[in-house]
């Protein structure tokens, strides 16, 4: 199995480096990844400038200035020859549940594995001690698409407790949940006396109830939620076309 490793924390991170040694005993594994952290950065490209790379001693490659869907189209389409078999971002510090996946880096250099045609996962930890753990998780499900391939055209994005591995109970196939709107942002001043603005943290839960991603970590278990790009509202589609009907909207140029 060739596997194209990224993250969004940057590629000197511990989760990457525990990940790549975990997998480096069943697979090659090429790593592309940001140069620094790059959380939160969603599915943007860097469109304005070129992207320069680092080839570290070891074949790791880093892109400076690089997103993580950037790293994924770059060792997809440029950097590894032949294309790897599938893309595995992480292991991300911190979760990524419920709402988290729309702004997620590690989640979206996932999506561009998919959106490029390979398999792709994402992990992450609920903690920043136990990368071990959530390495171990993502061999053995590498390992098993090995021998059964999981053909969904969909991603998994994997969240595991931040416990040693025989505290965790076992996988749950989980929905996403999602948190109450965000509201806070912490203004601050600069010793000119200019205002610097923090993005808050993210809110409290909303929807942690039965078979969501949340509620499976709460209780013990690792959260496997199955993703896609597809961002259309099908079962609004009806809706819409009613709503246009009766409105009588028109259109003039």
């Amino acid at each position: 199995m060739r596997i194209l490793l990224s993250n969004d924390d940057g590629i000197h991170v511990r989760g990457i480096q525990t990940l790549t040694n975990a997998l480096r005993a069943i697979a090659d594994v090429q790593v592309v990844a940001p140069d620094r952290n790059r959380s939160g950065a969603s599915n943007s490209l860097m469109l304005e400038m070129p992207l320069r790379t680092f080839t570290y001693e070891n074949g790791d490659i880093a892109v400076q200035m690089g997103t993580p869907t950037d790293c994924v189209y770059l060792g997809v389409n440029a950097l590894i020859q032949p294309r790897p078999d599938i893309v595995v971002s992480g292991i991300n510090a911190g979760p990524n549940l419920g709402d988290d996946v729309i702004y997620s880096g590690t989640v979206v250099a996932a999506m561009e594995g998919l959106h490029l045609g390979l398999p792709a996962l994402a992990v992450s930890l609920y903690g920043y001690q136990h990368y071990d753990t959530a390495a171990a998780v993502t061999r053995a499900i590498l390992q098993a698409l090995t021998h059964e391939p999981l053909r969904t055209g969909r991603i998994l994005n994997i969240n595991v407790l931040d416990l040693p591995l025989e505290a965790i109970k076992c996988i749950r196939v989980t929905r996403c949940g999602s948190r109450h709107p965000a509201d806070q942002v912490i203004a601050q001043q600069d010793p000119r006396g200019n205002t610097l603005y923090w993005i808050g943290p993210p809110s409290e839960k909303f929807d942690a109830g039965p078979y969501t991603d949340f509620a499976a970590v709460d209780q013990g278990y690792v959260s496997v939620t199955a993703l896609h790009v597809d961002l259309t509202a099908h079962g609004a589609q009806e809706v819409l076309i009613d709503w246009l009907n009766k409105s009588e909207v028109h259109l003039a140029w």
